[in-house]
């Protein structure tokens, strides 16, 4: 079986750090995005992976090759930003009728991977969400099988969402209906939709049965992202790395703190990860996500999201600040 991973989208909800980052590669508690859903993956013994990259995709694909050295890794071009199903129209070749798994490269989620894997049919994984008029939808009969999937309805007949998680047995099914809907000019609000080629397996018989996804980790915009950060902390738990210099600092856990990090002076905590090589003085940091090579002196943070190669002094704030930034507060 392959993964395929779409990674080619802008994250505009997350600007100003995509300007200089992709979505996938946001930290997000001690780790990024792409990180934890490659390793659920590797973890349950899948080792192809096909990633469609696109905006900053040559940092996407350095981050796998340095990264994942366990896995065999290929990768797409999407030149234009045609859609999920014209995404995954384009590994066609790579993928071949082998059968894939298929997860959106901003999709975190908690949920057996090998069972999953395991079971004989195609699966799609849904959640139930209050309005479910922005996401794919699964109308379902009572034994759990799906007999419909509609993108983004204004007039929903269910409220279980298409969280992102696709699991295909089908696959020369799911590749013709793919292109048909790219000849024919099939569109869903100007893009290919992938849910557009589902509804058109089942329209052709194919069967998907639906699993729940015990928790789905929002990472489209600063407040989600930072609330995503907290839940993971709590369930990964603090991890500090053993090469870190702090004098007079306060750890209030959980937190993440990446690798030669100097804190001095300061309360870190809680629900805080930083990254890579960070110096903190005087300052006290909750409820945020620092990235690597940042400065803070004299601050007082919460609810915050740092980009990298940034250096911030004085005051207090709540701020979202991309990479690449300097900011005097005094």
């Amino acid at each position: 079986m392959k993964a395929i991973i779409p990674v080619a989208g802008a994250g505009t909800k997350l600007r100003p750090h995509t300007y200089t980052q992709p979505k996938a590669l946001i930290p997000i508690a001690g780790k990024t995005v792409l990180s934890i859903i490659v390793d659920q993956l590797s973890d349950a013994g899948i080792t192809d992976f096909v990633f469609v990259v696109g905006y900053l995709g040559d940092k996407i694909q350095d981050y796998v090759k340095e990264t994942f050295t366990g896995i065999n890794a290929q990768f797409v071009q999407q030149g234009e930003r045609e859609g999920l199903g014209h995404a995954v129209l384009l590994t066609q070749e790579m993928v071949g009728t082998d059968e894939v798994i298929i997860v959106l490269g901003d999709t975190i989620c908690e949920y057996d991977v090998k069972e999953l894997l395991q079971h004989p049919g195609s699966l799609l994984g849904i959640k139930k969400v209050d309005d479910p008029r922005s996401f794919g939808v699964a109308e379902m009969e009572d034994d759990g099988t799906i007999s419909k999937v509609v993108e983004k309805p204004q007039i929903p007949k269910s409220n279980m969402a298409l969280v992102g998680i696709y699991k295909i047995k089908e696959t020369a099914m799911l590749y013709d209906c793919l292109q048909t809907n790219y000849r024919d000019g099939v569109k869903n609000r100007d893009e290919y939709s992938l849910t557009d080629a589902l509804e058109c397996m089942i329209g052709q018989g194919a069967k998907f049965s639906s699993f729940k996804v015990l928790n789905w980790f929002d990472c489209g915009n600063k407040e989600s992202l930072l609330e995503s950060n907290a839940t993971l902390l709590k369930k990964f738990g603090t991890s500090i790395s053993t090469d870190h210099r702090f004098e007079n600092v306060i750890v209030v856990e959980p937190v993440s703190i990446g690798k030669n990090c100097e804190i001095k002076n300061s309360i870190i905590g809680p629900n805080v990860a930083v990254g890579d090589n960070t110096t903190i003085n005087y300052s006290i940091i909750k409820e945020s996500i620092i990235g690597s090579y940042a400065d803070l002196f004299d601050i007082v943070l919460e609810e915050s999201l740092i980009g990298s190669d940034t250096e911030v002094k004085g005051e207090t704030r709540s701020l979202n600040i991309g990479d690449n930034t300097e900011i005097d507060l005094g």
